[in-house]
């Protein structure tokens, strides 16, 4: 174990869990493949549309998330619309991953510190872990690399569709208010040009379980001008796009 006199970097690699991520689950089987969705309503209205079987609600004290088994082009497809914030959505991928989803594609959208236009899409290849779950899951490190795999189906799929895509380094930060003008402008210059709240979590997650992990980000407010913060429309319009995205992504992995 790793002992440390600052909490966060601390970690225990070795003792086993006093509970297991699937300890209320350990009927359930899931596909393989699995849509890991911050993409509110368009989720769950596909999924009635496409008469998807919901296999199992995960009761929280806040929500119960539905967890949906799509039938997509002969093969089965876990949906799940996940709580934003690493904490949460770890939580929830944990159990899924214990449960069978070994390829994981997560999609949601994000905060810019580039000038990027918004509904842009992006591929993370690697997260600075500036949250505190992805420290429960890997022993302590700046950055997290993303699995080469999924990058390289994201990317074929956005060049097959024709549809513009940059590759980024993202900044996953669990304090929304707490993104600084000066913290802003650090990021900005270590090459960070996106901000959200998961995606360094949700690797750690799926590495330290044996899981692939990608994930893609459509551009949403924007933190470009420190001065001037713009929420734009909070990439409301890339919703529908990037979930079905997301599907035909999965479909190749």
């Amino acid at each position: 174990m790793i002992t440390n006199k600052i909490p966060i970097l601390e970690y225990d690699s070795t003792s086993p869990e006093v509970i297991a991520p699937n300890h209320d689950t350990t009927d359930l089987k899931l596909p393989e493949k699995c849509l890991f969705a911050f993409l509110g309503d368009v989720v769950h209205q596909y999924a009635k549309e496409r008469q998807a079987k919901v296999v199992k609600e995960l009761i929280t004290v806040s929500h119960k998330i539905k967890v949906y088994v799509l039938h997509e082009e002969d093969e089965d497809i876990c949906l799940v619309q996940s709580l934003i914030g690493a904490p949460a959505a770890t939580q929830i991928l944990d159990t899924l991953v214990a449960c069978g989803c070994k390829k994981v594609i997560a999609v949601g959208s994000c905060g810019v510190l580039d000038r990027l236009p918004e509904n842009a899409f992006l591929v993370p290849t690697k997260a600075l872990r500036a949250e505190g779950t992805s420290y429960h899951y890997l022993p302590p490190a700046r950055y997290i690399e993303l699995d080469e795999e999924p990058i390289t189906v994201m990317e074929h799929c956005f060049e097959k569709h024709g549809l513009p895509f940059v590759t980024c380094t993202t900044w996953t930060t669990d304090g929304f208010f707490r993104e600084t003008k000066d913290m802003v402008k650090y990021r900005q210059e270590e090459g960070c040009s996106v901000v959200e709240m998961e995606c360094a979590a949700l690797a750690a997650c799926c590495r330290k379980r044996g899981a692939r992990f990608g994930q893609f980000l459509f551009t949403a407010d924007s933190l470009a001008n420190v001065h001037d913060y713009d929420e734009r429309g909070f990439g409301h319009d890339s919703h529908e796009k990037a979930l079905l995205l997301g599907l035909e992504i999965l479909r190749e992995c």
